[in-house]
């Protein structure tokens, strides 16, 4: 097979590949032999798009994070006020975690990953703050930062144990959070405001 002189997709390829060798033999598998052999590329490739393991697991997180993001921001649950805040982040864990499971572990396995390596750490924290700053669309800086820890603590929680997911528990934890008592919607004037 002739070698192929422009080949502006193949960086891509090799972050996928890195990802489905990662979701399939864990991080302990990743190398950039196992990602040139998965992405069906030479191994020169793979070191020349990412010169070290690390640059690859960055751009495998960086790709990993777009999909709670997208779930997110597709559920229109930040972007319908007077609707239940509580219910609508809820049911959209329920979805990210339904509905592409190994994804979702593989995506936290990546952002825990960043506790051995530090180069992770921005990738991490970076998501932590976008994904708070697009809940700051419907709550105040702080309750945001606040749904952000509980929301990865309740997936964290069902990755771990092998459970089920619990909407309704996710829904009323997440309301205490915001701030709103049994009956009160998070739409409800005051609802999550400062002093309620």
């Amino acid at each position: 097979m002739t070698a192929r002189r422009h080949d502006p997709g193949r960086r891509q390829r090799i972050i996928d590949a890195a990802i489905r060798v990662a979701a399939r033999d864990g991080l302990a598998g990743l190398s950039h032999r196992t990602v040139a052999a998965e992405a069906d590329v030479p191994l020169g490739s793979t070191t020349y798009h990412f010169a070290t393991l690390d640059e690859l697991l960055v751009a495998a997180l960086c790709q990993a994070n777009e999909g709670f993001a997208r779930v997110l921001d597709d559920s229109g649950a930040l972007t319908a006020p007077g609707t239940d805040l509580a219910a609508g982040l809820a049911r959209v864990l329920g979805q990210w975690l339904g509905g592409d499971r190994p994804g979702a572990e593989l995506e936290y396995e990546l952002y825990l990953a960043a506790l051995r390596r530090p180069a992770l750490r921005p990738v991490a924290a970076r998501w932590a703050e976008e994904t708070a700053a697009r809940l700051a669309a419907r709550v105040d800086a702080v309750t945001a930062r606040a749904l952000v820890a509980l929301m990865d603590g309740i997936c964290l929680q069902v990755l771990l144990t092998g459970g089920a997911y619990d909407e309704e528990y996710a829904r009323e934890a997440l309301g205490r959070v915001i701030g709103h008592g049994p009956g009160r919607r998070t739409g409800d004037p005051g609802a999550g405001a400062p002093g309620t």
